[in-house]
């Protein structure tokens, strides 16, 4: 009995499962398609019963452009004066006077310091006095060997003991001139470091004067560099104190001997400082352009498919993608230079490059904007962004 009963149910879920295999596949079987009137070929069948076109993978696209680029190097120098010399007495003495405030301007000419001078003043008395004496025998001599009373020499001697005090009166005036110590060009003068009734030596330091209307910079580059920089060229430098302004400067000099040690090259550039913001020995950042060209066709660096050690480019022609091989030059913010192989106008694809082959049909859509963007209103009325097709 209990055999009988299980034969049975075997027998009911066999037909169940039948039942449901068949209804499932009626279920999802499409209706067969009317056979066109025309044959089975399609010919003279109405638009929508006939075969769909390929399908246009979306990608986005950017045009060829033309850009200006320079090709720079940068590097890292310090400011220096246009002039600067630290001021030092030719002579000892003890200091009279100080005739400057520091940190004042002061032009050329201008009396600094002044030593004791009374040494110096009665050295030139005693110097004009003995020219005055030999004068007055050389006029007496001339006179006397005129009447024949005296020989050509003692004439000749004369003449030489008034050149003599002459030149010592020069002496004593040049020691007297050397007590007043002057501005040699026209500066700022710095902090001095003696005062007055100091007594100084030869040679010891004063005080700095920095003339700042112009100031010089001096950076270093590697000797790979000596063949592409010029004279004239121009410079630009960023100061850490004026973060967000850019100096410009122009190179001026450039050293014909490379460091042994370092293999580097020095050059100096100049720049103008009408208002004295910038300061000698501050910090700059230096860029360097060597080059410029006006009209560089540019194109993202996201529309650049490397294979190997080339590069490619699939441009839309037609609502076809055609991958064409490009020779690059220089990237700069994000975009590279073509110098071959596309033309100025030209449509790339930006994104989606994974998704198409050559030949591909493609439909063309501009990039994604982000939604921040798109609540600022920097693109009304477009949709919302997605996430780009072949990222």
């Amino acid at each position: 009995m209990a055999a009988s009963k299980r034969i049975l149910v075997t027998v009911v879920s066999v037909l169940a499962l039948g039942a449901l295999g068949t209804y499932a596949y009626y279920a999802n079987r499409s209706p067969a398609a009317p056979q066109p009137a025309g044959g089975p070929n399609g010919a003279g069948a109405p638009a929508a019963a006939r075969p769909p076109a390929a399908f246009a993978i979306p990608v986005e696209t950017a045009k060829v452009a033309l850009e200006i680029l320079q090709e720079d190097v940068k590097a890292v120098g310090s400011l220096r004066s246009n002039e600067s010399v630290v001021v030092r007495p030719e002579i000892s003495g003890r200091i009279g006077a100080i005739q400057f405030t520091e940190g004042a301007r002061v032009s050329k000419g201008a009396t600094l310091l002044l030593l004791d001078s009374s040494t110096q003043a009665a050295e030139v008395q005693q110097a004009r006095a003995n020219l005055a004496l030999a004068e007055t025998n050389f006029k007496r001599t001339e006179e006397l060997e005129k009447s024949k009373f005296v020989s050509a020499n003692a004439r000749d001697q004369a003449l030489n003991g008034l050149k003599v005090a002459e030149a010592n009166l020069a002496l004593a005036e040049a020691r007297l001139a050397k007590t007043q110590i002057v501005a040699p060009f026209n500066a700022t003068i710095g902090l001095r470091q003696v005062s007055v009734g100091d007594y100084v030596k030869e040679g010891q330091d004063l005080v700095t004067l920095e003339d700042m209307s112009a100031l010089k910079l001096d950076f270093r580059l590697p000797e790979s560099y000596f063949g592409k920089v010029k004279l004239g060229q121009p410079v630009e430098l960023k100061i850490d104190a004026f973060s967000t302004q850019t100096f410009k400067a122009t190179l001026m000099a450039i050293d014909p001997l490379i460091d042994q040690a370092g293999r580097s090259l020095s050059l100096r550039a100049k720049l103008d400082n009408p208002e004295g913001k910038l300061r000698p020995g501050m910090f700059a950042n230096v860029r360097l352009i060597l080059s410029e060209r006006s009209s560089a066709m540019t194109i993202p660096e996201e529309a650049l498919v490397p294979v190997g050690s080339d590069q490619y480019a699939f441009k839309v022609v037609d609502g076809k993608a055609q991958r064409v091989q490009v020779k690059i030059g220089l990237r700069r913010n994000a975009k590279v230079e073509v110098t071959a192989g596309l033309r100025p106008g030209d449509d790339v694809v930006t994104a989606g490059q994974l998704k198409i082959r050559d030949g591909a049909a493609v439909s063309a859509n501009p990039p994604a904007v982000a939604p921040a963007a798109q609540s600022a209103g920097v693109v009304p009325g477009a949709a919302p962004a997605t996430s780009r097709p072949g990222s």
